[in-house]
């Protein structure tokens, strides 16, 4: 097994995958995790269109086939029609992980009423964790990392600090951060030294 984090990340939208507009969504997270790991990690990017049978084909290639420890979703997770990542994402599940979706809506709540409206899910597929993130860079940034006050004290924990250690749990590689963007959280017992 290699130590290097494979990171499959899936940029769901019908207006940046037809050139209508630049896809934000794979910048901002490349950008995000050369700033937060400090493991060797790398990334298969796809932008598709908010088409249900292609994320789940999609997000199976992933997991399946590429053998991503980690996939990462962004867009669709809203209430419009066609709005289904959320859908396709639970349709590839072996678990489902509430809490993922729970802390996302909480962190985005600090910031917006409408957060109420997403429908972020986070599941596991084999080996794989695959997370629903936000479609906006700023949006994307807030979850992943801890929402801070104005002295810099963490309110509330973003996801990510969670991330390393499900993937431990499901059989990936050691994954390591650099603790002033996001401290990875392991018990005593799972921490390497």
């Amino acid at each position: 097994m290699t130590d290097e984090l494979l990171i499959g990340l899936v940029s769901i939208s019908d207006r940046a995958s037809a050139g209508d507009y630049q896809d934000q969504g794979i910048p901002a997270l490349r950008e995000w995790f050369g700033a937060a790991l400090a493991s060797p990690w790398r990334m298969e990017t796809r932008l598709i269109p908010d088409e249900q049978a292609l994320i789940e084909k999609t997000l199976i290639e992933l997991c399946d086939e590429v053998g991503c420890h980690l996939v990462l979703t962004t867009g669709g997770t809203g209430p419009a029609p066609r709005d289904v990542t959320p859908e396709a994402t639970l349709a590839v599940a072996h678990k489902v992980m509430p809490g993922f979706g729970e802390q996302m809506r909480q962190i985005s709540l600090r910031f917006v009423p409408t957060a109420i409206l997403s429908r972020q899910v986070g599941v596991i597929r084999g080996k794989t964790l695959i997370l629903n993130l936000p479609g906006q860079p700023k949006s994307i940034k807030e979850t992943l990392e801890d929402v801070k006050d104005a002295e810099g004290k963490q309110v509330v924990p973003g996801i990510f600090a969670a991330v390393p250690y499900c993937i431990d749990l499901i059989g990936g590689p050691y994954a390591e951060t650099h603790e002033a963007v996001v401290k990875a959280f392991r018990p005593k017992s799972a921490l390497r030294r």
